[in-house]
C-alpha cells in the first residue's frame, strides 16, 4: 500500500471484532467490550517517552503522532475500540482562542472571554475541513494502520464544556466565571452555544467522512450545573448535536452510534436515555441496577469503574469488575472507566482490568 493510499478515507481494512458496536446497538456479544478513556495517555511509559519535548499541540496536529499514540494500548492490551488521540479543546482554536497547554496547570487560554462582547473575536464561519483536518488525516491513517483489529471512536467536547473552558481560561473548581454568564447573560451564553454546537456537527460528520466507526460526546462539566441549568444550557444541545450528525449521516446511508458522557449528570440519566444518542457513559458515582432502571433499557450503557480502583490490588481489581458486571448485566453494556485513566496508574493494572472485564463476562454469558 503507498503511502498516498492511506491518507484517502477508502478501502479500509475490515473489521475483525466488533464486539464494541454490537454491545452499542444492544446486540448480543460473546463477551462484554472493554475500552478506557485516555488509554492513549501519560501512564504508558511508551507513551511519555514518545511525548517528551513535544509540546502538546504540535502532538495533536501530526497525524502520524496521532495515529502512533492511538494505536499504542492497543499493542499492550486487548481492548475492543480505540479512541483517536486528540483534544476536545481544537475546537475553541478553530474558532481563533490561543490555547496552550502549560506543564503542570494544563490547558491555558491567555486571553479568555470576559464580556458577551469578546464573542465577535470568535470567526463566525468555521471552515471545519481547513482548521481541523489535521484530525480527520489523522483518523483515516488510523483506520488504515489499526488494520481492522477494533472499532476507531471519534470525539468532541460539548458545547458547555467548551464554553466553561473558554470563559474560565482553563479548568476551575466552581466554573463561577462561566455560570455567571448563564445567569447574567443568558442570550449571548445561548449564541455561543449555538456557534459551538454548529462547528461540533461539522467536526463529527468529518470523523465519520475520515473514517471514525463511532462517535462519543464528553459534556465533562455537566455536574457543575444543576438540573435546571442542564435542562436549558446542556441538554437541548446534546440533543440538537445526535439528532442533526444522525439526519446527515442517514443521506449517507451510515450508521454510527453515538455515545453521550456527561459526567456527574445522574439527575439528567432519563433525559440523556431519550436524546438521540445509543450509549449512556456513566461516571463511577451511579449505582449500576438504578442507571439500568432509570434508563429503561432504552439505550446501552458504558461505564463505570472509579479510575482509582486501579490502585487496588489485582484480585481486587477482578472482583470489583465482577461486582460491576452482575450490576450492569452482560447485554447492551460496554465497560469503561467512570472517567480517564491518572498518569500514576500501573500498566498492569489496567491489563488486569481488561483481562477481567473479558473473563467474568464470558462465564456470565455461559450461564445465561
Amino acid at each position: 500500500m503507498s503511502k498516498n493510499d492511506l491518507i484517502l478515507p477508502k478501502d479500509f481494512p475490515q473489521l475483525q471484532n466488533d464486539t464494541f458496536l454490537r454491545a452499542a446497538r444492544g446486540e448480543e456479544t460473546e463477551h462484554v467490550p472493554v475500552w478506557c478513556m485516555r488509554q492513549a495517555g501519560r501512564y504508558l511509559p511508551e507513551f511519555r517517552e514518545f511525548r517528551a519535548g513535544k509540546d502538546f499541540f504540535d502532538t495533536c496536529r501530526s497525524p502520524e503522532a496521532c495515529c502512533e499514540l492511538t494505536l499504542q494500548p492497543l499493542r499492550r492490551f486487548p481492548f475492543d475500540a480505540a479512541i483517536i488521540f486528540s483534544d476536545i479543546l481544537v475546537i475553541p482554536q478553530a474558532l481563533g482562542m490561543d490555547v496552550q497547554m502549560v506543564a503542570g496547570k494544563g490547558p491555558t487560554f491567555p486571553d479568555p472571554l470576559k464580556e458577551p462582547e469578546d464573542l465577535q473575536r470568535l470567526q463566525s464561519k468555521v471552515d471545519v475541513e481547513k482548521e481541523l483536518g489535521y484530525v480527520f488525516k489523522a483518523i483515516t491513517l488510523t483506520r488504515h494502520k489499526i488494520e481492522g483489529k477494533v472499532p476507531l471512536i471519534g470525539f468532541t467536547g460539548a458545547p458547555w464544556t467548551l464554553m466553561s473552558y473558554m470563559i474560565e481560561g482553563g479548568g476551575s473548581n466552581t466554573h463561577s466565571k462561566a455560570k455567571r454568564w448563564l445567569y447574567q447573560h443568558p442570550e449571548a451564553s445561548h449564541m455561543l452555544l449555538k456557534m459551538l454546537t454548529d462547528v461540533i456537527v461539522e467536526y463529527l460528520l468529518g470523523q465519520v467522512a475520515a473514517g471514525a466507526q463511532a462517535l462519543q460526546v464528553f459534556e465533562s462539566h455537566a455536574g457543575i450545573l444543576g438540573p435546571v441549568e442542564f435542562k436549558e444550557f446542556s441538554l437541548p444541545y446534546l440533543r440538537d448535536i445526535a439528532r442533526r450528525v444522525k439526519e446527515k449521516l442517514k443521506e449517507t446511508g451510515k450508521d454510527i452510534p453515538m455515545i453521550v458522557f456527561a459526567k456527574d449528570a445522574h439527575y439528567g440519566l432519563e433525559d440523556l436515555s431519550q436524546s438521540h444518542y445509543e450509549v449512556v457513559g456513566l461516571d463511577w458515582t451511579i449505582d449500576p441496577r438504578s442507571a439500568r432502571k432509570r434508563t429503561g433499557g432504552k439505550v446501552s450503557l458504558q461505564g463505570n469503574m472509579d479510575p482509582c480502583a486501579l490502585y487496588a490490588p489485582k484480585e481486587h481489581i477482578s472482583k470489583i469488575v465482577k461486582k460491576m458486571l452482575e450490576g450492569f448485566g452482560t447485554r447492551g453494556y460496554i465497560a469503561n472507566l467512570g472517567h480517564g485513566l491518572y498518569p500514576d496508574m500501573d500498566p498492569e493494572n489496567v491489563g488486569a482490568f481488561v483481562e477481567a472485564v473479558h473473563q467474568h463476562s464470558k462465564q456470565m454469558n455461559k450461564q445465561l
